[in-house]
């Protein structure tokens, strides 16, 4: 099966942003055997809530109250007066400090923060996953991270996430909260919103709910 444009759109994608994304989503979906109703539709869904309906392709990081992002981010911003400081700095200062020493990035002075910030409709994040998926695809991402922003980019990066991650045997056996774990880690935010989606996307597939 391949998805179509009535699919994005009755999935809940602006029509606007399903033809910009639609060759590219067909081609990472061929590529990466995400080709029946239950793989597409989680695969869909997944990607509808990290990118805000395929219209973020970078992540926001504008955090305007410190309490705010020591909640998102505990281990990294451990008091107020950290918030309050890395708030002030803006969204390149939170970057390169909660995305530190992890995900392959360097320390905080190296950069990496920023500039392996979420980006694609998987929000692809961190030095690792820009360099796997750079070798995996042949793309120069490690070069020039901001083609995982462009169509094509966002869809491969995020349908080769979904591979390695073997989100197909969790799509087949709709294990929706499994998927969002994978996709998100452990704090697996907007658990409701994914399933929500998936589910819409399954039902515009197969006219069926799989939940």
């Amino acid at each position: 099966m391949q998805i179509e444009l009535s699919t994005l759109i009755a999935a809940g994608i602006a029509p606007t942003q399903a033809r910009l994304f639609l060759a590219p989503m067909q081609t990472a979906c061929r590529t990466f055997d995400i080709i029946t109703p239950a793989r597409l539709a989680a695969f869909v869904g997944q990607c509808m809530v990290e990118s805000q309906g395929f219209t973020v392709m970078e992540e926001n990081l504008n955090y305007r109250n410190p309490d705010r992002l020591r909640g998102i981010f505990p281990s990294r911003v451990p008091d107020v007066a950290t918030a309050a400081r890395l708030v002030a700095g803006g969204p390149k200062a939170i970057a390169n400090r909660v995305y530190a020493s992890r995900l392959g990035n360097g320390d905080e002075a190296s950069g990496d923060g920023w500039r392996y910030r979420g980006r694609g409709i998987k929000q692809l994040t961190g030095r690792t996953n820009y360099t796997n998926a750079a070798v995996a695809l042949s793309q120069p991402y490690v070069e020039q991270p901001d083609l995982v922003a462009l169509p094509e980019g966002a869809c491969m990066t995020a349908g080769w996430f979904w591979h390695v991650n073997k989100c197909n045997i969790l799509a087949d056996a709709w294990n929706i909260d499994a998927i969002t774990r994978a996709v998100n880690g452990p704090g697996m935010l907007q658990k409701a919103e994914r399933r929500q989606f998936s589910d819409a996307a399954v039902r515009a597939l197969s006219g069926d709910d799989l939940a």
